[in-house]
């Protein structure tokens, strides 16, 4: 097994690097408030080395994420810009109600609704529905997946196709660990139903992130990244999507995988890792410079 590389913090790899392609959630904020050490780690990569996006997949279109960082103290100028897998998802909408109104089958919290607005797409029951669109839970302060059992054995009734607008399992808000739309997809999967994922680890977002990168060290006069780092605390999604998109990574141990990485050695995680099938050359507590 691989064993990574235990660092105290960024600057002692940044140099081998000319983009950073960063997780949000979990990395750069909690849920209720930003981690300055991180912003400051994300400052002095953007002066120092190159561009820095935000890869999240928070089910929200950028403006929307820029701006519950911004709520959450994250200074607006630590970054260059916000690719999330609300982003994707609004895309492919707008593809399918171009011609006409699309009924759609939501599933998720009222304060998310926003990244549906302006399109031709009608609110419909599971019946009339041509397609769902899972971004959570209604309330995830209370459900779980299981709550969904009778609504996803209808939908698989149906043979209705679920877009997933966040793969994420679970997230950490504050000290509470709480599930994602990754979740309902997952149980929808175990029951043979179909499921398209917009984000991380999924490649296309990344090929996003990375053109991302590209418009911003053109920006700055700088070459086009050819050395980026993708930085994460989800083995599954952040550190996997970053091995198949062929990124280097540095996993952030103080995560979502919570006690799961004691003892913190580089034996255990490389142990880790092998049991999620995913590999970080450098582990870091926490994203600090």
């Amino acid at each position: 097994m691989f064993a990574p590389r235990l660092i105290s913090g960024l600057s002692e790899i940044a140099s081998a690097h000319d983009a950073l392609i960063c997780d949000v959630w979990g990395v750069v904020h909690d849920g209720r408030q930003h981690h300055p050490a991180a912003a400051e780690a994300l400052y002095c990569f953007k002066e120092k080395h190159g561009p820095v996006v935000l890869l999240t997949n928070a089910p929200r279109v950028p403006a929307e994420v820029a701006a519950q960082c911004a709520s959450y103290g994250l200074p607006t100028d630590c970054y260059d810009a916000i690719v999330s897998s609300g982003g994707a998802a609004r895309e492919e909408l707008a593809r399918r109600s171009a011609e006409r109104t699309l009924p759609l089958y939501y599933i998720g919290p009222d304060r998310d609704l926003p990244m549906i607005h302006g399109l031709d797409v009608r609110r419909a029951r599971l019946d009339e529905a041509e397609v769902a669109l899972a971004i959570g839970l209604r309330d995830d302060m209370a459900e779980t997946p299981a709550d969904y059992a009778d609504e996803l054995a209808a939908m698989k009734a149906k043979g209705l196709q679920m877009l997933c607008a966040n793969p994420d399992l679970v997230v950490h808000r504050g000290e509470r660990l709480l599930y994602c739309a990754g979740a309902l997809a997952a149980e929808y999967e175990k029951r043979g139903g179909d499921v398209t994922y917009y984000g991380k680890p999924h490649r296309p977002v990344y090929e996003s992130a990375l053109a991302a990168a590209a418009l911003a060290a053109k920006a700055g006069k700088r070459e086009s990244p050819k050395r980026p780092l993708a930085v994460g605390d989800g083995l599954l999604t952040d550190i996997r999507g970053a091995n198949g998109a062929g990124l280097e990574a540095l996993f952030i141990a103080d995560g979502v995988h919570g006690e799961d990485v004691e003892p913190y050695t580089a034996d255990h995680l490389a142990r880790l890792f092998a049991r999620y099938g995913a590999t970080a050359g450098s582990v870091t507590r926490k994203l600090a410079w």
